[in-house]
C-alpha cells in the first residue's frame, strides 16, 4: 500500500473579523493623542457689534510691528529682514537696553523678591500676516519671537535667581513671566498685502 499525502485540515477563519475588530476597539480606546503640538495662544472674545472705543492710544515707540508677505518676506519695522535676524531684533525692542526713543518706554517697577527692576511692561509685538503666507513660514516667525521671550527670561532668571529659567520654581518663573517679560503679541486678522516680485 502507497503512502499518500496527508491532508492539512481547514482553519476556521471565520472568527478573525471578530478578533480584528476587538484589537481596534482596543487600542483606539487606550492610545492617547498628543496635544502638546501647535501654539498656546489665547484669542480674544468676539466684540459686541456697537461698541465705544475707550481704549488708550499706544505710542508707536511701544509696537514692533511685523508684516508677512504673500512671498514669505519680512518687513519689520518698516524695513525688510531675514528670519535669522528678527530674535534679536524682537529682544533690543522688548530689552531697550540703551533706553532709547524710538523704543519702548521703560519703567521703574518694585518686583516681588528681585526689588527694582527697568522693564518695559508696554512693549507690544503686532503681527500680521498676507492669505498668502505660508504656514510655515507663519510657524517659523512664531518660533522665533518665542525664543526670544525665553532668552530673556533665561538671562534675566540667571542675573537674579541665580539658575536657568526651568530650574525655577513656579512661582519664580510667574514672577519673570508676568511681571518682568510678559508676552505681548497681536495678532491683526490676514489681509492682501500681497508683495514680493
Amino acid at each position: 500500500m502507497a503512502k499518500g499525502k496527508r491532508r492539512v485540515g481547514e482553519i476556521n477563519a471565520a472568527s478573525m473579523a471578530d478578533i480584528a475588530f476587538l484589537l481596534l476597539c482596543f487600542f483606539m480606546m487606550v492610545t492617547t493623542m498628543n496635544t502638546d503640538t501647535g501654539l498656546g495662544r489665547m484669542l480674544p472674545p468676539p466684540v459686541p457689534e456697537k461698541v465705544e472705543d475707550d481704549t488708550p492710544p499706544i505710542r508707536e515707540r511701544n509696537v514692533f510691528e511685523i508684516l508677512i508677505n504673500s512671498q514669505n518676506q519680512l518687513l519689520v519695522e518698516g524695513a525688510p529682514m531675514q528670519l535669522r535676524d528678527l530674535k534679536d531684533a524682537a529682544k533690543n525692542f522688548i530689552l531697550n537696553p540703551m533706553n532709547e526713543a524710538h523704543l519702548p518706554e521703560k519703567e521703574a517697577k518694585e518686583i516681588s523678591r528681585v526689588g527694582v527692576v527697568l522693564v518695559t511692561p508696554k512693549a507690544t509685538i503686532s503681527l500680521q500676516n498676507d492669505r498668502g503666507t505660508q504656514y510655515q513660514t507663519y510657524l517659523a516667525v512664531q518660533n522665533e519671537l518665542q525664543k526670544a521671550y525665553n532668552e530673556l527670561r533665561n538671562e534675566f532668571a540667571k542675573a537674579y535667581f541665580g539658575a536657568p529659567f526651568d530650574d525655577l520654581t513656579s512661582e519664580e518663573q510667574d514672577i519673570i513671566r508676568k511681571e518682568v517679560y510678559p508676552q505681548r503679541i497681536s495678532e491683526a486678522e490676514p489681509r492682501n498685502v500681497k508683495g514680493g516680485k
